[in-house]
């Protein structure tokens, strides 16, 4: 397989591709999961009844949204959300913050454009008296940009267990990586999704109804889409493990036969042997140790917990 000259630079989206098909195992990132097709198909996820994470963390904010407002203790702030996807759990806070006459700006960020119009329009029509600012692009870019602030308190979203995408070591240096944006004292919320039966883990993962199925393999359809590819997609079936020793939950598109897959922005093949993995997600669950020592590894000083009833998930206010 000869590497050949690109008359034009790649982009971001090809040049993560091409590393990750290149490498032994393959990967592809999770990130790319969500354009406007991938968005849909996430927002039917949280409605499955299999998929506990949702209704957890809403449960959470529903029972305890007096007892986070009072947990972050300041009288003004900037709040700003990493991945704010369509804003459904988080717009519970906004109201009671709005309703309790908390004076705060809501800045959602999210590499989706698609998702911060929409949800920008979506909280105009619903809270009219939230003064919201959306910033797409890149969490450290945007955040590096805010970084002054005018001096203001910051507290930060990271919600619905997204920190679960990353292996350990890429949680500490991620985590560090948003210290370092972070001011003495500044806040950070932040979901886990706890260790539990490894039955209820795998349902959420490998829905009977297949949604997530197609979820992961419309990663392939826009392969084809924005970079010329040829994937097959009936070529092609999602796989899932959890291993409760490690609480990692992965997700993987193995190849059904042996196939050659053209990428055309790459001007490159592929070849895939038959029942070859190629790994795109990894959900890491976590314990109340694990992510208690995680937030001391990263900068960070637990403040409190707020758990669902089951104890199946928890969102944890941190101090910079």
């Amino acid at each position: 397989m000869s590497t050949t000259h690109h008359p034009q630079p790649l982009t971001a989206f090809a040049r993560d591709v091409l590393q990750g098909l290149s490498g032994t195992p393959r990967k592809l990132s999770s990130r790319y999961f969500y354009d406007e097709q991938g968005d849909k198909l996430f927002q039917q996820i949280m409605r499955m009844p299999e998929y506990y994470l949702t209704d957890c963390e809403l449960e959470i904010f529903e029972r305890r949204k007096e007892d986070i407002l009072r947990a972050i203790g300041l009288e003004q702030f900037q709040l700003l959300e990493l991945g704010a996807g369509d804003g459904m759990k988080t717009k519970v806070l906004l109201r009671h913050f709005l309703e309790s006459g908390a004076d705060f700006r809501y800045q959602p960020i999210d590499i989706s454009p698609n998702v911060l119009m929409e949800l920008e329009e979506s909280l105009r029509a619903e809270l009219p008296a939230l003064q919201v600012k959306s910033l797409p692009g890149d969490y450290f870019k945007v955040l590096h940009e805010l970084r002054g602030g005018g001096g203001q308190p910051k507290v930060v979203l990271f919600l619905g267990a997204n920190i679960g995408n990353y292996t350990r070591e890429e949680a500490v240096s991620f985590l560090r990586s948003v210290a370092a944006e972070l001011n003495p004292g500044d806040r950070l919320l932040i979901g886990f999704d706890l260790k539990k039966d490894p039955a209820v883990v795998l349902d959420a993962y490998n829905d009977p109804a297949g949604v997530t199925a197609a979820f992961n393999l419309n990663l392939l359809r826009r392969l084809n889409r924005e970079l010329g590819a040829n994937f097959e997609l009936q070529g092609f079936k999602h796989w899932e493990t959890y291993n409760p020793l490690s609480g990692e939950a992965k997700s993987y598109l193995v190849s059904r036969k042996d196939q050659h897959v053209f990428i055309k922005a790459l001007n490159r093949s592929f070849h895939f042997e038959a029942w070859e993995a190629i790994d795109v997600e990894l959900s890491k669950k976590y314990s109340i140790s694990e992510l208690e020592s995680l937030a001391e590894q990263s900068g960070f000083a637990v403040q409190e917990h707020f758990f669902d009833r089951k104890g199946y998930f928890v969102d944890s206010l941190w101090r910079r």
